[in-house]
């Protein structure tokens, strides 16, 4: 599980650095805690980390589940595919918006293919 281990890592430094990146542009825009508007482009990087926050519920536990029942290689590389995505998904987000999408299916489209494969595997063991 050494794979699935280091992308998991991976993705929580990732979001660490996001994290960091939402206060230094609170610092850079003048928003003061607990604010969490006031600035576009403070809230562009807030919302990056949330966003990240709400896919990193759904993606860990698939990660791990579809890890244990179907392939640890594949789970890695979906993963991969995640890390990848959010950093086009904050680099595109905080640029502009609307050209978010890529980025947001480069992390949505592995972590539906994590659930279903996680599920049908586990369902396959317990026969």
């Amino acid at each position: 599980m050494a794979l699935t281990a280091t992308v998991t890592c991976l993705v929580l430094i990732e979001y660490l650095a996001f994290g960091m990146l939402v206060g230094k542009a609170r610092m850079d825009t003048g928003v003061r805690a607990p604010a969490i508007s006031g600035n576009a482009l403070f809230e562009r990087w807030f919302r990056v980390h949330q966003n990240t926050m709400e896919q990193l519920v759904v993606f860990l536990p698939a990660l791990w589940i579809f890890a244990t029942f179907v392939h640890e290689l594949t789970a890695a590389g979906l993963g991969l595919i995640f890390f990848i995505g959010r950093i086009i998904y904050c680099r595109s987000y905080v640029r502009d918006p609307e050209s978010r999408g890529p980025g947001f299916m480069l992390s949505a489209l592995p972590n539906i293919i994590l659930v279903l494969g996680g599920i049908i595997g586990a369902f396959v063991h317990l026969f």
